[in-house]
């Protein structure tokens, strides 16, 4: 009882209990009405409980008049009521008349209300799109189960907000043109078809007691010692049990804010704020997460007379008169809030490049000082809810750490705080990223940024490209290309489990943006859990089938059909480019491909020792193995081509057949940020230099970077041989060194954090490292190019054996006498085998030749 007297503050219901002369049964609905003392959008009625007589209906074969008797002052009047028949759906008239009310004041005066169908009042219930223009619904709109839910609800969870419909009844609400004079009573005649009236109540507060304002944003504050809950770190569904980066782990926020009279958005956490934001060293490439859940920000509409409610599961941490909160701050035991609204304005904004004046497009993010975010219009302040996004990629927004941008063609609009606001803009790794402060004044309706080139490599004949992209549309990977500067996107098709994806975007042909500028190419990666991923760049027609072997790359149950070797093969029969994708794992039969010659690349996905380390092993074998790059974008939280392969096209045009080409001869280095050159006596990587043992070769290497670099590396046979390093940072390093060759061997160059490994981190899903690696040039001193390593030899004799003994033993096959298979064998374990066999009997020639006579 105290909460609702509480609640109900400034407005009283009036009961029609003595007048009523209709029970529910007029409602013609088997589902019981509110009745009693409830509250509707948070104003008190007070319904008759019996059942039988619970409303005033007049019109029809009911009365024609009645007269409700007030008494009080009031500031409005507002009537709980419903329409019984309407002829509107049977294409009758519209506002036909229902009743007409006499509103008699104290003074003698009387106020004159036609109630009209479909304006103050309507039936229940209404047909989608035919709303009444007048009246309300007897609830407010809600907020979707903000992280659970059934599985057909995910989509519209996502929208973050439900419209009401009335569940019993329709409100409208008589303001009194003359507050100071008190109303002596309603006096209702039915001028048409039956209505009937519920209830009731009388406002004193100076405010319309049903139309809300736009929303306001507030900070909220919490002392850490008063969430007590759960720990939300994660659900508590047993989540499925996927690779680690599959799933992006959130901090869920365990509060949330209640209205009575008014609506709140689900809250959000704000970034950590320090004084280092605008000096960050990843300018333009978000912000870390806050590990606390506040401060977090909401935005509320609600009456003046409305009471803000903030709580933890059921238990209510903190309450605050709204208008207490509109004056600036409150503090209500733990619980500290206050209004973060100076005003806004729709805002042109127009990003051009600082040298031509060009249009540019890019990625941006616009923030309040406090953090709290103001997308372009179309865009999502917080993609995926700030949730994880695996298969619901969002196109046109990313998430980096807790900063959500939205990618632009050049110009965006949308509403901007007045006063300060922060800008944060980024173009892949030759603009310099921009997170600067500007002011809004009053009125101000556009604004132009400007992002300055501080290199060009597509002159110089560079042109970057991501191998490695899941999920997105072929137009939205044009439009998060150019937003990057990226010239090439691979979008990989392929299959997990019984889903598979982006199948409708493959064309067999390269997607080109009229400039030229960037291009898509819709090709695969197939997969298998134990043998290993192949991406397959520039396919013509789909390789099939996509994925083999079960969960979780294919379906449950499934069996072994085909092999890595198979897969590269019918690419290369295409004139496509094989990669192994996220160097090493799985780490089964990529050393086969190597031996066998069918890989033309391997990737980095992130730049770990071991897989650097495993890269440097096959070099040292002998492999002449070109370094890409990709991201394996698989989410929100991933930015196209953040990590991504510059190839050089030292001649013709640009296009994704010579794209193709060149990365396949090794003419690339891969990128998380610095952009790095590699000059061995006029060589570059991909290269092979013919020397006499013992000479000497002028080595020259260069790096520039958008963020600070650290330690730049010179790296023969896997060794460091020479190197130059800025404890403090640098946005350029270069090296310039002799080296004396001996032997036939491969020289690289890198460049990253303190001692290399030691990287400054990106806020992407996979943490990685700022990092730059090139591909080897490599040097002979006879007419071939010739290293071996019996190490190398037998660590990929063992993984040969290893995939023979899975394919033989575990694997799961299908009853040779039931089954016809996609290839032509008989014997289909042969046919799984045999290419294993060929890289057995390679390798077993390269320790036989290199033995002793």
């Amino acid at each position: 009882m105290k909460a609702f007297v509480r609640r109900v503050e400034r407005y009283r219901p009036i009961s029609l209990a003595p007048l009523a002369n209709a029970g529910v049964e007029i409602l013609g609905q088997s589902r019981a009405p509110l009745c009693g003392r409830v509250l509707l959008r948070g104003l008190p009625f007070d319904i008759a409980e019996d059942l039988d007589h619970c409303y005033l209906a007049l019109g029809g074969q009911f009365g024609k008049e009645a007269t409700v008797v007030v008494q009080s002052s009031a500031h409005s009047i507002v009537l709980a009521c419903r329409l019984l028949e309407s002829a509107i759906l049977e294409g009758g008239p519209l506002a036909r008349p229902v009743a007409e009310l006499r509103f008699e004041l104290t003074t003698g005066a009387v106020e004159l209300v036609t109630l009209r169908d479909r304006f103050e009042i309507a039936t229940l219930p209404v047909r989608w799109g035919q709303l009444p223009f007048a009246a309300y619904p007897d609830r407010l709109d809600r907020l979707p189960s903000r992280y659970r839910g059934r599985f057909e609800d995910s989509g519209v969870r996502q929208t973050e907000a439900g419209q009401a419909w009335a569940r019993d009844y329709w409100l409208w609400a008589w303001i009194n043109p003359h507050p100071e004079v008190e109303v002596k009573a309603v006096h209702l005649r039915a001028l048409g078809p039956p209505f009937f009236l519920a209830g009731l109540s009388v406002g004193q507060a100076p405010e319309h007691p049903l139309r809300l304002p736009a929303a306001r944003t507030v900070v909220v504050d919490i002392e850490a010692e008063a969430l007590t809950g759960p720990d939300m770190s994660s659900p508590e569904d047993e989540p499925l049990d996927f690779d680690d980066h599959l799933v992006t782990p959130r901090k869920l926020i365990d509060f949330s804010i209640a209205v009575d009279r008014g609506v709140a958005t689900f809250p959000y956490t704000l970034p950590v704020r320090t004084e280092a934001v605008l000096n960050d060293p990843l300018t333009g490439f978000g912000l870390a997460f806050n590990p606390n859940a506040t401060p977090a920000y909401t935005k509320i509409s609600a009456l003046d007379s409305a009471t803000v409610s903030v709580q933890q599961g059921d238990d209510v941490l903190a309450e605050f008169h709204w208008s207490d909160i509109v004056r600036g701050e409150a503090t209500s035991g733990p619980v500290k809030i206050r209004l973060d609204d100076p005003g806004a304005n729709w805002v042109r904004t127009a990003f051009v490049d600082a040298d031509t004046g060009e249009p540019v497009s890019c990625r941006v993010s616009f923030r309040s000082p406090s953090g709290i975010p103001y997308a372009p219009h179309g865009h999502h302040c917080h993609v995926g809810s700030d949730l994880g996004t695996w298969h619901r990629d969002v196109g046109g927004d990313v998430r980096l750490g807790q900063v959500t941008y939205a990618y632009i063609d050049g110009s965006c609009e949308g509403w901007l705080p007045r006063g300060p606001v922060i800008v944060d803009a980024a173009r892949g790794f030759e603009y310099e990223p921009l997170r600067s402060q500007v002011v809004i004044e009053p009125g101000q309706q556009s604004q132009t940024i400007r992002l300055k080139r501080q290199r060009d490599l597509r002159r110089e004949r560079w042109y970057s490209g991501d191998t490695h992209v899941h999920f997105l549309s072929t137009q939205g990977a044009h439009l998060e290309a150019r937003g990057e500067d990226l010239s090439v996107v691979n979008l990989l098709t392929s299959q997990w489990g019984h889903l598979f994806t982006s199948t409708e975007e493959f064309s067999g042909e390269p997607s080109v943006q009229s400039d030229g500028q960037t291009i898509v190419y819709a090709s695969q990666e197939n997969r298998q859990h134990v043998l290993g991923h192949l991406t397959m760049l520039g396919l013509k027609s789909p390789v099939m089938p996509w994925c083999t072997d079960g969960a979780e790359e294919a379906e449950l149950g499934g069996s072994l059909e085909a092999t890595l070797s198979e897969w590269a093969d019918r690419c290369h029969e295409q004139g496509g480019v094989v990669v192994l994708p996220h160097m090493p794992n799985p780490n089964g039969e990529p050393a086969a491909l190597i031996a066998t010659e069918r890989a033309d690349a391997v990737e980095f996905l992130e730049p770990t020792r071991y897989n650097h380390l495993e890269y440097y092993r096959y070099l040292n074998g002998g492999y002449r193995l070109p370094l890409v790059g990709g991201t394996d974008k698989m989410s929100s939280d991933v930015p196209v081509g953040l990590c991504r392969t510059f190839v050089n096209i030292p001649d013709g045009e640009f296009t994704y057949k010579s794209w193709c080409r060149n990365l396949a001869q090794g003419r690339t280095f891969v990128s998380t940020g610095p952009l790095l050159s590699l000059i061995v006596d006029g060589a570059s990587p991909g290269d092979i230099v013919r020397v006499r043992s013992g000479a000497t070769l002028e080595v020259r290497v260069e790096a520039t970077s958008i963020f600070p670099i650290h330690a730049l590396e010179l790296i023969h046979q896997g060794r460091i041989v020479d190197s130059t390093e800025d404890s403090a940072g640098s946005r350029k390093l270069t090296l310039r060194t002799s080296l004396r060759i001996s032997d036939d061997s491969w020289i690289a160059a890198r460049v990253g954090g303190v001692g290399y490994f030691g990287f400054t981190n990106h806020r992407d899903l996979w943490s990685r490292g700022v990092m730059a690696h090139t591909s080897p040039v490599y040097v002979t001193c006879g007419d071939e190019y010739d290293v071996f390593s019996l190490e190398t030899t037998q660590y990929m004799m063992t993984l040969v054996e290893g995939s023979l003994t899975y394919i033989r033993t575990v694997s799961p096959q299908r009853s040779a006498e039931q089954t016809t298979h996609h290839h032509s064998d008989q014997d289909h374990m042969s046919h799984l085998t045999r290419p294993l066999e060929e890289a057995r009997a390679r390798l077993m020639n390269r320790i036989n030749e290199a033995a002793p006579p």
